[in-house]
């Protein structure tokens, strides 16, 4: 049963995954998320921390050691029937009738609370994955837009050179447009370094070669729509479930303490080796002796277990008031990815406005130059705009897609 659930967990991640990419064309981001569902060392951990706390449920299914003694009479005690020489003993102790039962539900509470630590894993695993691959989405894109500029500085100064030729502009400008370029490449050559940085954090997570390469083919694009999110967590987030699968645990030790304090049973069996007299003749002499027992155990002094009972209470109380600041939490945290989510959108409405204004003023700016007037200062001024503007625009659609996977952890 529980494999079955792990696997519609998983299924579930796959589906969250597909949710927060929108419309990335590529299946990379899923295939990721999938070898990082199988291999990562976290959710492993917390798989192989479940199948602890399952295995202690066959731990508790057992009756107390049957005890055995063995006896040799140094001196024989005599008695009518002849001496004693050996004297051996069986004892088993019993729990109350449904000990056994109590301490597997207890046990049985435990596993399932940790299960939930699996559930939170791997919503944490397709989160960080998903985050990790934007920031490699955006970094690409980034180094696209400076190769562009690359390529169009270069083209300002050709025109720049021919200008020189004819006394309309002067070296100073051909500089400042080749010292731009300098610091185009530099800020590619940065990025590329904080990509391989990124594309390090992603390999660790899926536990591979830190240097494997991953190669970004998704088209990120802002919704045309907004989309509408529940603005609540759900009580079934497996970071408060557990709370109630702890408060449950409790609950089952609270049974288990009531049934503790009922009395142990015991049943066994004397026996003693009697010697045949040779000295008198007496009726059943030499015959051995069985000797049943029934015993009971009573715990009079039972303060321990009014204890248990009263630390239960306050445990459970405790857990009540840590899903309650754990759910604020979450809220707050929503609350924020919402709102910033929705500020992405509204930057990047505003850099589509920019960068339309700007490609104007780069328009006009290329016509002057057809009537022998141009300002190298004002082209790269013009330049400047144009790569802020563009680079602001990918920064808001990274920022919205990074949120949204924030929103899907809480809210799916």
């Amino acid at each position: 049963m529980k494999r079955y659930q792990k696997n519609m967990l998983q299924s579930f991640l796959l589906m969250f995954c597909a949710v927060i990419r929108f419309n990335v064309q590529a299946q990379d981001l899923e295939q990721l998320i999938r070898v990082g569902l199988q291999q990562n060392t976290n959710v492993e951990q917390a798989d192989l921390q479940y199948k602890l706390a399952t295995e202690k449920v066959n731990e508790v299914q057992v009756i107390p050691n049957t005890e055995f003694s063995f006896g040799y009479f140094a001196t024989p005690l005599e008695t009518r029937t002849g001496n004693q020489k050996i004297k051996a003993s069986v004892v088993q102790k019993l729990p109350w009738f449904g000990s056994i039962t109590a301490r597997e539900n207890y046990a049985s509470s435990l596993a399932d609370a940790q299960y939930e630590s699996i559930a939170i894993a791997q919503r944490k695993l397709v989160m960080s994955i998903s985050q990790n691959y934007y920031e490699l989405w955006a970094n690409t894109l980034k180094q696209d837009v400076l190769e562009e500029q690359i390529t169009i500085l270069k083209q300002y100064e050709v025109l720049a050179l021919t200008s020189l030729e004819v006394g309309k502009a002067s070296v100073v400008d051909v500089l400042k447009l080749q010292m731009r370029g300098n610091e185009i490449s530099e800020r590619i050559a940065l990025l590329k370094q904080d990509y391989l940085a990124v594309q390090t954090q992603i390999n660790l997570d899926l536990n591979r070669d830190k240097s494997q390469v991953i190669l970004v083919t998704s088209n990120l694009e802002m919704p045309e729509e907004e989309v509408l999110e529940l603005d609540e967590i759900t009580n079934l987030h497996p970071e408060l479930l557990q709370y109630d699968k702890l408060y449950e645990s409790v609950e089952q030790s609270d049974l288990l303490n009531q049934k503790e304090r009922a009395p142990t049973l015991g049943f066994g069996l004397d026996y003693i080796a009697i010697e045949e007299r040779r000295d008198l003749d007496v009726v059943h002499s030499g015959n051995d002796v069985f000797v049943p027992m029934v015993s009971v155990s009573i715990p009079i002094f039972n303060s321990k277990y009014k204890s248990k009972s009263v630390q239960n209470t306050i445990q459970k109380e405790t857990y009540k008031v840590q899903k309650q600041d754990k759910k604020n939490n979450l809220m707050a945290v929503l609350d924020t990815a919402i709102k910033q989510r929705n500020s992405a959108l509204i930057r990047f409405k505003t850099q589509i406005k920019n960068l339309e204004q700007a490609k104007n003023a780069q328009d006009i700016l290329l016509k002057s130059y057809e009537t022998g007037m141009i300002d190298f200062d004002d082209v790269l001024d013009i330049e400047d705009l144009q790569l802020k503007y563009e680079i602001s625009r990918i920064e808001s659609i990274k920022l919205y897609y990074k949120q949204q996977t924030i929103i899907n952890y809480l809210t799916q």
